[in-house]
């Protein structure tokens, strides 16, 4: 489902108002710190009820405001709308007038991927933030797929208490659940695995033209062929270690993805450039496989990562987005140097951006 349309109140620097969005590609054009991710961040609270910049909501509302509104509405028949108010340090989420009590409701319904300059980190941050990549797709995917790993962050949790108390009768008694659950993550992400391996390569060579196949690798801390007395033995082995250190020491907590390319780590000995291209790619992976399991495309957010390509790569990347037949919606953020007219076509909507207001 596409946006229509969406209605703003005190959030971060943008004007009150209503703005109409019905266009295949939206592009918002405008100087840095006019207001065009604040606006990527509107649509995607819509999507989900939470920024995708990590900002808690209390962050959100206009200087001075004690709280914003959202409102927006989808394509459909008859149309929908989505609604988020947040104050007096409460979240109100509402579909078609009524209320949500668990966001993971709005992950199929009309959901976004976004691109933007933090998805860097999943090519050559932290392991955690690789983690935190696949996690959100698989989540994307299947929403089951985020009660389970709730249910196995719940036991983490509880299992880490008990190791720093070093509560041996409590550790036994949760060690069953820990190993069931985690090993529940575990056949789940494999199936993730086998989803991005086809892909992931012929998208970032059809891009990059390196000459070398990428592909990704899913290394779980527990053998692929455990099982949870398997899993249960390893843990009781661990557990002198473990409260020694404190924490959980093994488990999906701990798993790794790879980019792998002739057999070797890709992130070590890649530039800059190939990797945030590899960032990209795996934002467009999954929003290829949400519209091959969905039978429709997500929002796409770009918030200026053209600008991070050469121009080549920048037509070969558009090329992997969803043409005009599949109605796919997109939403793409340029500086005012940026030869934004040469991505434009008769079913582009174009607002010039300054100071949180949208001119078009």
């Amino acid at each position: 489902m596409s946006f229509l349309g969406l209605r703003v109140s005190s959030f971060r620097n943008l004007a009150d108002g209503e703005l109409v969005t019905d266009a295949r590609r939206v592009f918002l054009v405008g100087e840095n710190g006019q207001g065009k991710t604040n606006f990527l961040e509107a649509l995607y609270y819509l999507c989900y009820g939470a920024s995708f910049r990590g900002a808690v909501d209390a962050q959100v509302p206009a200087r001075g405001s004690p709280g914003f509104f959202l409102s927006g509405t989808w394509e459909a028949d008859p149309p929908e709308t989505i609604s988020v108010r947040f104050a007096d340090r409460e979240k109100d989420i509402r579909l078609n007038g009524k209320p949500l009590h668990d966001r993971k409701e709005l992950v199929s319904h009309n959901p976004a991927v976004v691109f933007c300059h933090e998805d860097f980190s999943f090519a050559d941050g932290e392991p955690e933030r690789r983690r935190f990549f696949f996690d959100q797709c698989a989540s994307m995917l299947s929403v089951a797929y985020i009660d389970t790993l709730r249910s196995y962050k719940r036991i983490l949790k509880q299992r880490n208490a008990a190791i720093r108390d070093a509560d041996v009768g409590l550790i036994e008694a949760l060690d069953l659940q820990f190993a069931g659950v985690g090993l529940e993550l575990m056949r789940d992400r494999l199936a993730l695995l086998e989803a991005f391996a086809p892909r992931f390569p012929a998208m970032y060579e059809a891009v990059s033209l390196v000459g070398r196949k990428v592909d990704l690798d899913y290394r779980p801390s527990w053998p692929v062929d455990a099982d949870i007395p398997a899993v249960a033995a390893r843990l009781e082995a661990a557990r002198e270690g473990e409260i020694a250190f404190g924490t959980s020491l093994s488990g999906p907590h701990r798993d790794r993805w790879i980019f792998r390319s002739e057999g070797a780590d890709f992130a070590a000995t890649a530039s800059t450039g190939q990797l945030r291209l590899a960032s990209l790619i795996l934002r467009a992976v999954q929003a290829a496989l949400y519209a091959e399991r969905a039978g429709k495309w997500p929002v796409l957010l770009l918030d200026d990562v053209l600008l991070e390509l050469d121009v080549g790569k920048r037509r070969r990347f558009l090329a992997l987005l969803p043409g005009p037949e599949t109605e796919a919606q997109a939403f793409f953020t340029f500086l005012p140097e940026e030869p934004w007219q040469e991505y434009s076509d008769s079913d582009t909507l174009v607002y010039r951006v300054e100071h949180g207001r949208f001119a078009h």
